[in-house]
């Protein structure tokens, strides 16, 4: 047990151990309610912001404090296992810092995509909860199943979700079509309901906005509309 906590106090373990900390914190007070679960989520994904970032890492459909708990949680693991059987036995001196912030690095990208697939298999149960059902979903696709008449309203179901039911509202010059796979990318929260575009545009767009930061262009990349 001492050696456990004594690695769990040494750099780079401990970014991870003060990380979990506060976030252990955070559900401590949404527990009890004096916070609230989409603390980082935003009403829409058309700027770059914490819970669009992990929406693109996979992570769509999960609060992002969820998705950085166990991303944190499974690096941390990962740091603490490596610490223990690798670094306490080196004498790495003042090479300690470069060495354990490759050491973090590494650990999250490992991290990362284990942390999607976990999220991923967990999301289907977290929908059935009320608190799960709003701005997390936004990224998520799905498939539309009714139109009201020839108005604005339509309805659709959570892709392999078909209990999950969520109202989408457009304009008249991008209807929805019964049967079409479209992406959740704005939440209207007087409404209750979603912004969404074909899931053909908004993966052409993911594509050209990776291109025009690799490239540099310009620092204002154009981004798909919500008004669809």
């Amino acid at each position: 047990m001492n050696d456990l906590l004594h690695a769990a106090t040494q750099f780079p373990t401990i970014v991870f151990t003060f990380l979990l900390g506060l976030l252990a914190l955070y559900w401590l007070l949404v527990i009890i309610r004096l916070v609230p679960l989409e603390l980082f989520e935003r009403d829409s994904l058309k700027e770059d912001h914490l819970a669009s970032t992990l929406v693109s890492l996979g992570f769509a459909g999960v609060p992002a404090t969820l998705a950085l708990t166990v991303i944190l949680t499974i690096a941390a693991v990962l740091t603490l296992a490596i610490e223990l059987l690798v670094l306490r036995w080196l004498p790495l001196g003042l090479i300690r810092i470069p060495v354990g912030v490759l050491v973090l690095w590494g650990a999250l990208v490992v991290a990362s995509p284990v942390a999607a697939m976990l999220c991923q298999a967990l999301h289907r149960g977290l929908h059935r909860y009320r608190p799960f059902t709003r701005r997390c979903l936004l990224g998520q696709t799905v498939v539309v199943t009714e139109r009201q008449g020839t108005g604005e309203q339509a309805f659709a179901v959570i892709e392999n979700e078909p209990s999950s039911t969520v109202k989408l509202l457009s304009k008249h010059d991008a209807l929805p079509v019964q049967g079409e796979r479209r992406v959740l990318v704005k939440y209207l929260a007087e409404e209750g309901a979603y912004r969404s575009v074909s899931e053909q545009a908004y993966l052409e767009t993911r594509v050209r906005l990776k291109r025009l930061r690799l490239n540099q262009k310009n620092r204002h990349s154009p981004h798909y509309s919500t008004s669809h």
